[in-house]
């Protein structure tokens, strides 16, 4: 149980609940999310529940900071379902990009609705970003680039 009392950041870093992952800032990079423990190939790094929305959404958001923030799943692309994108309520959504990432999204539908978990594809060790692939790099504007 999260205690009131318990302070959950440490100088420049923010935790989260479990004190397995924490925030901070990058030069050049603004936020990404790192880990404070060490995960193997395989593990589950953080599991968290989405908002799906349509494409008359996803032009909305388009025009907002929140494409950022949100992500779209290849696999429902091919089923050609109407759900454009997802905010995902998480730390996982503040991961970072890289053409050579260490996690990966993983999706699943459930009863109580869409969920995304990042899993490890390569040991993370501790004090290590932890990143993975947007598969929609081509629909942010030209003025955001990528830092590996």
């Amino acid at each position: 149980m999260l205690s009131a009392e318990k302070d959950h950041s440490e100088g420049n870093k923010v935790f989260d609940r479990s004190n397995a992952l924490y925030v901070k800032i990058i030069p050049q990079k603004g936020r990404g999310v790192f880990a404070s423990v060490r995960f193997k190939v395989g593990d589950v790094v953080d599991r968290a529940p989405t908002w799906g929305f349509d494409d008359a959404a996803a032009k909305l958001l388009d025009c907002t900071e929140m494409l950022e923030y949100y992500f779209v799943r290849e696999d429902r692309r091919l089923r050609e379902d109407p759900l454009a994108g997802y905010v995902v309520f998480g730390l996982s959504s503040l991961m970072n990009h890289s053409s050579n990432p260490n996690a990966k999204r993983l999706w699943t539908d459930e009863q109580s609705g869409t969920w995304v978990s990042i899993i490890a594809t390569k040991d993370i060790e501790v004090d290590e970003e932890i990143t993975h692939r947007y598969v929609n790099i081509s629909a942010y504007p030209h003025s955001i680039r990528f830092i590996d």
